[in-house]
């Protein structure tokens, strides 16, 4: 099969089926695997060019709805009548399921129910591991600074946050993203402030930024200098390396019980 990914997450999911040698294209922000960056680009994830992508006369696309924008790509791909699937993961077993439904698209059904199972396997040592933490900290996630977004309830990070030994200070909040506000995340005080700014390499991403809010120097975080500059690839994207971002979140929250070999 011909296949073209148009998210980055997507082109991850491929990596952990093993069948990348099926890729023909990708959108520009697809940057993992390495061995990924010789094919066309075809565009940020937001703005395909079609034309280009059509040209590559694909068996089938990979689309998503994990970022919001997104939906006109799957719009064009649906009047050109360009054969795709739509994912849209809101939680770690949403990635587990598109696993095995990608896998059954390709062709590949064995290796998705494989990789899925693995998938969850892995997820249950951090379950364990995670368990032995009685007070877990509280984090607040910063996915963009102003407007603020951070992730609520209905939301990987939520879950990512727990199994790393932590509890995200917005999982009250019934939503995927928050819109909230510097004061707001003030007043609930976390433990440690996470920056995984969306689209931004955490060497751009500045803390010192964060010290300099209204009255942000009597949070406990700035206190105790807990402010984590994490990698957007391992936190922001629904792909299998959520379980990455977990390990190191956890071994950075718990280092003596994550520390040791899962």
């Amino acid at each position: 099969m011909r296949i073209i990914s148009i998210c980055p997450s997507n082109t991850e999911l491929l990596a952990y089926l093993d069948s990348l040698s099926m890729l023909v294209g990708v959108d520009d922000f697809s940057d993992w695997p390495a061995s990924i960056q010789s094919l066309p680009m075809l565009g940020p994830d937001l703005s395909i060019r079609m034309d280009d992508l059509e040209n590559l006369m694909p068996d089938l696309v990979l689309a998503s709805l994990s970022v919001p924008g997104m939906e006109k790509n799957i719009e064009k791909l649906s009047e050109r009548g360009i054969p795709h699937i739509v994912l849209n993961p809101q939680s770690l077993q949403d990635i587990a399921d598109d696993l095995i439904r990608v896998g059954e698209a390709i062709g590949q059904a064995k290796k998705g129910n494989d990789a899925s199972e693995q998938f969850l396997e892995r997820l249950l040592k951090y379950e364990k591991a995670s368990s032995q933490i009685p007070n877990p900290p509280s984090l607040y996630w910063e996915w963009w600074p102003k407007p603020v977004f951070t992730p609520g309830r209905i939301n990987w990070l939520t879950e990512v946050s727990r199994y790393a030994g932590g509890e995200n200070i917005f999982a009250d909040i019934e939503k995927a993203s928050v819109q909230t506000d510097w004061d707001d995340v003030l007043e609930r005080d976390p433990d440690y402030i996470c920056l995984a700014w969306v689209g931004i390499q955490e060497k751009r991403v500045n803390p010192k930024l964060v010290k300099q809010r209204p009255n942000w120097s009597n949070m406990k975080a700035v206190q105790q200098n807990k402010i984590l500059v994490l990698e957007e690839a391992l936190y922001c994207r629904p792909s299998p390396r959520l379980l990455n971002g977990i390990d190191k979140l956890g071994k950075i929250l718990h280092p003596h019980i994550f520390g040791k070999d899962k």
